[in-house]
């Protein structure tokens, strides 16, 4: 049986070589949502989509198939099928490392995000060098959770002081004032919250003004 009848019946074709470059992934992405777990699309496109199997490994790791059934000039035929009904579990980072070199010369800001498409949170690992601050600032409107993972710190609130090291778990409420200076060592720490439009975060040495 020739490869290009080996598939299924119920696949759905999606030919995406008539399409503009940018228009391709999102078009092969919106079909292979709309499929139910276990079934499959078939892509026909005019060359071996390799940057677009990365994006799946990205996007649905270990949730999907990949099976080439033609390779014919200007007609690749693979088989993409789903096999789970939403993006699974992952491993995003070891936070061990991200916490082993705190105090990093030249190192501020953030050294870690979390970028998953199609997310509703946000997180980020936040380097401030040895004695380095976020100036004294008014909240966001999310409440913001924050693990410290390394080095040690204080944060000033309106009214007092919180030292901050390793394991101390903070909830910073929306709009709360605050300010963070980083002790000699540095300071590393997580934050997560509800996703909005990312804020510039600037560090400076102690004291000294943005």
């Amino acid at each position: 049986m020739p490869a290009r009848e080996a598939a299924a019946e119920t696949d759905r074709e999606v030919d995406v070589r008539p399409l503009p470059k940018a228009e391709k992934h999102p078009v092969v992405f919106g079909a292979f949502d709309e499929i139910p777990v276990s079934e499959s699309i078939l892509l026909v496109n005019d060359h071996d989509p390799r940057h677009l199997r990365d994006e799946f490994e990205a996007k649905h790791p270990r949730g999907f198939d990949w099976q080439y059934v033609d390779r014919r000039k200007r007609e690749w035929r693979i088989r993409i099928t789903k096999l789970a009904a939403t993006p699974l579990p992952r491993i995003l980072a070891d936070t061990a490392r991200l916490a082993a070199d705190v105090g990093e010369p030249g190192v501020s800001g953030a050294v870690w995000k979390l970028d998953q498409d199609g997310r509703d949170l946000d997180s980020n690992v936040i380097a401030l060098p040895p004695d380095g601050r976020i100036d004294a600032h008014g909240g966001p409107e999310v409440d913001v959770l924050i693990h410290v993972l390394a080095g040690q710190g204080r944060l000033t609130t309106e009214v007092d002081e919180i030292a901050l090291e390793p394991g101390v778990l903070l909830w910073l409420p929306r709009r709360a004032k605050r300010e963070f200076i980083a002790g000699p060592e540095g300071m590393r720490y997580l934050t997560v919250h509800r996703k909005r439009r990312a804020l510039p975060l600037e560090t400076t040495p102690r004291g000294t003004s943005a």
